[in-house]
């Protein structure tokens, strides 16, 4: 066993883990009727897909997890749904290496949906990269900032580039989206920076303790 398998406590990996491909989530964050965020997001899978990476991705629709807002009260007959819901939500997060974050920006910030979702994880997603893709007036870059203090709080990696589309240029009447060929760059040096980073987490996250 080497250095970092004593310094975090791993045991030896088969060569078919070693070889497994990274598990990363694309998550379509807003829940709002006809929100751009769809159309964002999957052209953002569409384009990661085609790079051919180590990398399996997977589109995660906020809007199929009916989350209560953390710490509501609700009635008997909803309880369960709502904790099938969080169990549900949890477990999908659990299941990525890494993440990228759709987020357009509402009031200067992220959306409240997504915020609320997030308060909802930690030990599902720490020790973990994120990359950002982003819409609005400012390309979502205030809604990036505002989430990169919260993925602080969560232990999250998020990287430094970021996908900003503008509502003014990438969008026909702000509601049909035509992005700029420009974003090729960014999208390749995020999703570059998502791979690296999820992969070395990925080799340095400790075992789960077994009985």
């Amino acid at each position: 066993m080497g250095f970092l398998d004593k310094l975090f406590g791993r045991s030896p990996k088969t060569e078919e883990e070693n070889m497994s491909n990274l598990k990363i989530g694309i998550i379509l964050g807003s829940v709002r009727q006809g929100r751009n965020a769809e159309a964002v997001t999957d052209w953002m899978f569409d384009f990661a897909v085609k790079r051919n990476d180590n990398a399996d991705y997977e589109i995660v629709d906020l809007a199929d997890y009916k989350l209560p807002l953390l710490g509501e009260t609700l009635p008997e007959a909803e309880q369960k749904e709502a904790e099938a819901a969080i169990q549900a939500w949890s477990e999908k997060m659990a299941s990525f290496d890494g993440y990228i974050f759709v987020a357009p920006e509402y009031n200067h910030a992220v959306g409240g949906a997504l915020k609320n979702a997030l308060d909802y994880l930690k030990p599902e997603v720490a020790n973990k990269a994120a990359g950002l893709v982003g819409y609005g007036s400012l390309g979502g870059a205030r809604a990036h900032e505002n989430l990169r203090l919260i993925f602080g709080e969560l232990q999250v990696a998020d990287v430094q580039t970021a996908v900003t589309f503008s509502l003014m240029t990438d969008f026909v009447n702000m509601s049909e989206f035509k992005p700029a060929d420009y974003h090729a760059a960014n999208a390749n040096g995020m999703l570059d920076q998502v791979i690296t980073w999820s992969a070395a987490f990925k080799a340095l996250r400790k075992e789960p303790v077994t009985a």
